[in-house]
């Protein structure tokens, strides 16, 4: 049915929907209540004009500034960088940190022409040089890029092109996930924890 056949091929363009996944899901809108299907629709729709690009640090948001920026509470000494905005979503729903973000729209790749101008660099070195004149100036940026080699590589560029910036630059701990076993950790990973060691 062209219908159906219409609804999947474009379901299979979202990032992990297979054939099968896709034709679940339109069997589902098939069997659902149409007041169900037409919600859906509404919220597809308005998505992409009530979520927009905070002008701070560049996370999802429906207010600008975002939750997080405009909220006085947060520690504004403490900057950490992340890649994507859903990175964003994921390090606060830890509860671990309370500091700021700023995310860089990517990672440096070069093979796929993605250099330091196509990421949010130079924001992030004028928030810096901006806050430097305030009250509550960023004393610490985190690191916080996917240990993979392009991650390893943005952190390499975003560490020389801080180094003027008088703030001390952290990484993110890597190593074994808790409940891991050693066995199956691979030799980058064991490296990484072995260097990343704390005392007990």
């Amino acid at each position: 049915m062209k219908a159906i056949e219409e609804l999947v091929s474009i379901l299979t363009r979202l990032p992990g929907l297979g054939r099968k996944s896709a034709l679940r899901i339109a069997y589902a809108l098939l069997r659902a209540d149409l007041s169900f299907s037409e919600t859906l629709a509404e919220r597809i729709r308005t998505l992409r004009t009530s979520v927009h690009f905070c002008s701070v640090c560049g996370s999802y948001t429906e207010t600008d500034p975002c939750e997080v920026c405009s909220d006085p509470g947060r520690d504004r000494t403490v900057v950490c960088v992340v890649e994507q905005p859903q990175d964003v979503i994921t390090i606060e729903a830890s509860h671990e940190y309370r500091g700021l973000y700023h995310v860089l729209g990517g990672l440096l790749s070069p093979l796929d022409g993605i250099g330091p101008d196509k990421l949010a660099i130079r924001p992030l070195l004028a928030r810096i040089r901006n806050a430097a004149h305030t009250s509550q100036p960023i004393r610490e940026v985190v690191i916080a890029t996917n240990p993979t080699i392009e991650g390893d590589t943005t952190a390499l560029y975003l560490k020389k092109a801080l180094e003027q910036e008088h703030v001390t630059i952290t990484r993110l701990a890597t190593g074994i996930p808790v409940g891991g076993d050693l066995e199956y950790a691979d030799r980058l990973t064991l490296a990484r924890s072995f260097r990343g060691r704390t005392p007990l």
